[in-house]
């Protein structure tokens, strides 16, 4: 079946008032997420954006049940309630955590790994915006080479992203899938498949984050679909082994049309101090990976 909006639940568990910025891409990537994992959720979150979305007790703007957790313990969160709904022979609940890349590449990560060791069964999801947004703008391991943060020593940051699905792929669980929020059927449609498998999953999101990249908050779209359209971000998923390129990263493989990377980062404030040799940099770590996963898709 082609892909549709019509299939998308019409259901609305994210309601209107939320505290997120203008033009967020966490909040349209939530938004689409909560539709397809429905109201038979428990959600967990660590300090993070998500935490401001939802807003101030004893209000939110969110109708899913959902734990507040401590900033390294995600993982940890999501076990324990699997533990009391075990206790509780409550098998009909699915149980989410959402962090954002500081909660999961950098301080989330012992949690979340002794969780996939252990085979958890939950749904775990990266929100990447690429920095600690929700406290100022900070460098995180997820922040690419050549972009400025608050914490950058020598005014962009020096090293590479870190590849947290490669990361996550090691522990050989039975999904695992990269998402954009620009692209919401193909992230509704992982969401749904993610939540009828059994065993740790993983979903990592692309959420362009405005006020943290300086861009236009009209733009959050087209700056999405230009990380996919360069290959900063691929689409794609690992279900019992098996990798598939899939959307507009599927297109792009077969057409050969991929843009160089110079067209998403000269639209974004956070690369004006980039050097030629870093942009060079970051098309080759771009291409490189491309072509590991055009190798992986063909075999």
């Amino acid at each position: 079946m082609p892909e549709s909006l019509f299939k998308v639940n019409i259901e609305e568990y994210m309601l209107p008032g939320n505290r997120a910025c203008s033009g967020c891409g966490l909040s349209l990537a939530y938004r689409y997420a909560l539709k397809a994992l429905r109201k038979n959720t428990i959600l967990t979150i660590p300090a993070s954006c998500l935490t401001v979305l939802h807003g101030l007790y004893p209000t939110t703007s969110v109708v899913i049940p959902c734990l507040n957790c401590a900033f390294a313990s995600t993982g940890a969160s999501a076990s324990g309630i699997l533990a009391g709904l075990k206790a509780l022979n409550r098998q009909d609940i699915t149980v989410v955590a959402f962090a954002g890349d500081g909660g999961t590449f950098d301080i989330g990560i012992q949690s979340l790994s002794g969780a996939a060791e252990r085979e958890t069964d939950f749904i775990f999801v990266c929100y990447d915006n690429e920095g600690y947004m929700n406290t100022g703008t900070q460098r995180s391991s997820a922040t690419p080479i050549g972009a400025l943060t608050t914490t950058t020593p020598f005014l962009t940051k020096q090293e590479h992203k870190k590849d947290m699905l490669k990361i996550m792929e090691a522990h050989d669980i039975p999904y695992l899938a990269s998402v954009s929020s620009s692209y919401p059927v193909d992230l509704y449609d992982k969401f749904v498949k993610a939540k009828r498998i059994k065993g740790t999953r993983y979903i990592q999101i692309s959420a362009p984050c405005p006020p943290g990249w300086v861009y236009p908050p009209r733009d959050t779209v087209k700056i999405g679909r230009l990380a996919v359209e360069t290959g900063m971000v691929v689409l794609f998923e690992i279900e019992d082994g098996k990798f598939q390129l899939t959307g507009r990263s599927k297109t792009l493989a077969q057409r050969g049309n991929k843009l160089p990377v110079i067209a998403y980062i000269e639209r974004q404030g956070r690369f004006s101090k980039i050097s030629a040799e870093q942009v060079a940099q970051l098309q080759n770590w771009v291409d490189t990976r491309w072509e590991e996963y055009l190798r992986r898709a063909s075999t």
